[in-house]
């Protein structure tokens, strides 16, 4: 099976792509389509975080749960949406934090691409879903996949800053060696959450602190448009 990915991830995760699992999703999303299903991201946005992120460019990853289920909204990056399209409220929250933290504008614009592109890996667990059924997709086998990516930085890569928001994101905690790497635990920025450990925690100007500590240049969280 040929999967359409950037070219330094088809390197690391050549051995997936084989695998029953992987080989199951493929099917299963085929199968889908054939009935009718609409499925979200289009299927050129699957893999935009690694397309955006190569493997050797990553110096952060925070880790999402599902994509976005309704129309337009989700391409391919963890609490992302496109141009045009309304910032979600826990993408409003990660905004309201990010102004308590460093005193950014909130933009109007949801579209993180921006971060992607500095090395912040924008990566779902599951990274495909059902047009209106959130986490429909979620034991189709995507998150073995994801699980792999997730070991796969945390053995070749050193000094990554991970952001884990949430108890599902939590549980990725054991895929990580914190001997090398940074992670850093919050409560959810979902609206049911957010005031129980997410806003306060600061992830944004800790991570640029952890990542200067070693020589390397800090995100510049700021989207909006110069």
């Amino acid at each position: 099976m040929d999967v359409k990915i950037e070219a330094s991830w088809k390197e690391v995760l050549k051995n997936e792509f084989t695998k029953p699992y992987f080989l199951q999703v493929a099917t299963h999303l085929k199968t889908e389509r054939a009935t009718g299903a609409v499925i979200y991201p289009p299927g050129q946005l699957i893999f935009n975080a690694f397309t955006l992120t190569p493997f050797d460019k990553i110096k952060v990853v925070i880790l999402g749960q599902d994509p976005y289920h309704g129309p337009g909204q989700a391409h391919g990056l963890s609490f992302s949406v496109p141009e045009g399209i309304k910032p979600p409220p826990s993408l409003g929250n990660i905004y309201k934090e990010l102004q308590q933290d460093i005193g950014m504008p909130i933009p109007a614009s949801g579209n993180l691409t921006k971060w992607a592109e500095q090395g912040v890996l924008l990566l779902n667990a599951v990274l495909t879903v059902r047009a209106n059924e959130p986490a429909s997709h979620g034991k189709i086998g995507w998150m073995d996949f994801t699980d792999a990516v997730i070991r796969k930085i945390s053995d070749q890569k050193k000094g990554i800053v991970f952001l884990l928001w949430g108890r599902f994101a939590h549980e990725k905690q054991v895929l990580i060696d914190e001997t090398k790497h940074h992670v850093l635990k919050a409560a959810h920025p979902s609206p049911f959450s957010a005031d129980k450990g997410f806003f306060g925690c600061k992830h944004f100007s800790r991570t640029n602190d952890l990542l200067m500590k070693q020589g390397l240049s800090p995100i510049d969280w700021n989207i909006s448009k110069d």
